[in-house]
């Protein structure tokens, strides 16, 4: 399955990268999976997991943790936006 990962505000400074198209293996295939396989990949990416409140779309829609993913989807990270 292949996706396309969208980063954005300070989580595309942290990561160094601000958009990618990554394959996954056949058990990523939820947005809290995916977090965890990214966060996998060590030093930055440990961010993801650590990171309370991170936001995330599937396809431009606010989905939580236990949304699907699949073949063709986009998938937006993003931490939460604060004013005031």
């Amino acid at each position: 399955m292949s996706v396309q990962l969208f980063y954005f505000a300070g989580l595309r400074e942290t990561l160094g990268c601000g958009s990618e198209e990554l394959s996954l293996p056949p058990e990523v295939d939820t947005v809290a999976a995916l977090r965890d396989f990214l966060a996998a990949r060590g030093e930055a990416w440990q961010t993801l997991a650590g990171m309370k409140n991170l936001k995330a779309a599937v396809n431009q829609t606010m989905a939580g943790g236990e949304a699907a993913i699949k073949d063709g989807d986009e998938v937006a990270f993003f931490p939460p936006v604060t004013g005031g």
